[in-house]
């Protein structure tokens, strides 16, 4: 199902290098036309397989840092469910009590749990499996059903073709939101897009000069004001995008979540101002700490009752042994999870791909 960066690493075509030519003129021609030669004619087969090898390249970065970033959670419940198979020579109801205890354990949440549970049994009295070993892959392959669930499920963050692309972060204090908007911001740079950061959260002491830093850093337009009213913010934040050309607007908000009335009532300000000066916002990602494990469901799912989220950032999934929870997330707002942070670096925040996190989290097992 899953292939290794070994064999990733075989399937990379050789790229045919040509010499320079310094003369672009046939030397033996004279008062003719200049004759190009074919070194400097565009070879559409060689541009493609550049690319094709750059892409080849990123993906097999990209596997390696899913591999490093999960080893924690690899090194958590998966070694638990080898030594289970290790444990018992046929499956039998006790096998199944101890799996459905560790996977609940992992922090997939309990209904994931028991769909998939469900599903195993059914899998193993109609294919008649005795030996837990050759459950290894199967277990692999009904996770990944479970968190496709027969949707179409897409990671890409969604960019309009004409205006500034609006997308808004929101989640609780302390959960790496604004990091995570340097980060986002620095990938769109690099891919040559003009990138605005606002700071509307206005009043917890610190956050707008804590973006506007971040923002030096990366290269990105800022716009922001301390104690100042979070949707106006937004207002001038967007006019000033549409003056100087940005491409996209990353606006940071507040995550007083005790009050989730007043929350409310200021994100629905910022979405009416946001759809006033932009016709909507493109996305809402709300961003959670992965290591606060079912807290962090509980947030999905008060944040989901207060406002309209597109995606799920989850960040330090490297500083948990849980890593189940970007399944038991999925399961319980229905939201695709977009982007997952594996570590402290910019290249650690990752797209997520749903094979590559079930290859890093049981490579161990397959």
């Amino acid at each position: 199902m899953f292939k290794s960066t070994e064999e990733e690493e075989k399937e990379v075509p050789a790229v045919e290098e040509k010499e320079e030519v310094e003369d672009g003129h046939n030397p033996l021609a004279i008062d003719q036309e200049p004759v190009v030669l074919e070194e400097e004619k565009e070879i559409p087969e060689k541009k493609e397989k550049k690319g094709l090898f750059k892409k080849k390249e990123e993906e097999k970065k990209s596997v390696k840092v899913y591999e490093k970033g999960l080893t924690k959670s690899r090194e958590g419940f998966v070694s638990r469910l080898a030594n289970l198979t290790n444990k018992y020579a046929k499956v039998t109801e006790e096998y199944f009590e101890e799996l459905e205890e560790i996977l609940i354990m992992a922090d997939i949440g309990v209904n994931t749990v028991m769909e998939f549970m469900d599903r195993l049994r059914d899998r193993v009295r109609k294919e008649n499996i005795t030996d837990p070993s050759l459950l290894k892959e199967i277990i692999v392959d009904e996770l990944f059903i479970i968190y496709v669930n027969d949707e179409v499920l897409s990671n890409k963050l969604n960019y309009r073709e004409e205006g500034p692309t609006i997308m808004m972060f929101v989640g609780v204090n302390g959960v790496g939101k604004t990091t995570t908007i340097a980060k986002l911001a620095h990938k769109m740079i690099d891919d040559g897009k003009k990138v605005l950061m606002v700071g509307a959260d206005t009043f917890r002491a610190g956050a707008v000069e804590q973006l506007k830093e971040w923002s030096l850093k990366v290269g990105a337009g800022f716009y922001g004001k301390e104690e100042s009213d979070p949707a106006s913010v937004v207002y001038d934040g967007i006019e000033l995008a549409k003056e100087e050309g940005y491409d996209v607007v990353l606006i940071d908000t507040a995550g007083r979540l005790q009050n989730k009335v007043n929350l409310m009532k200021e994100l629905e300000k910022m979405n009416k101002v946001i759809l006033e000066k932009a016709g909507g916002c493109d996305e809402t990602l709300l961003v959670i700490d992965a290591t606060t494990g079912q807290n962090g469901v509980s947030q999905a799912k008060a944040f989901k009752e207060i406002t309209n989220i597109t995606g799920i950032v989850l960040t330090k999934l490297d500083g948990t042994a849980k890593g189940g929870i970007v399944l038991a997330i999925k399961e319980s707002v229905g939201v695709p999870v977009k982007y997952i942070g594996l570590g402290e670096t910019k290249d650690d925040l990752q797209e997520f791909d749903i094979e590559k996190y079930i290859y890093g989290l049981f490579k161990d097992m397959m």
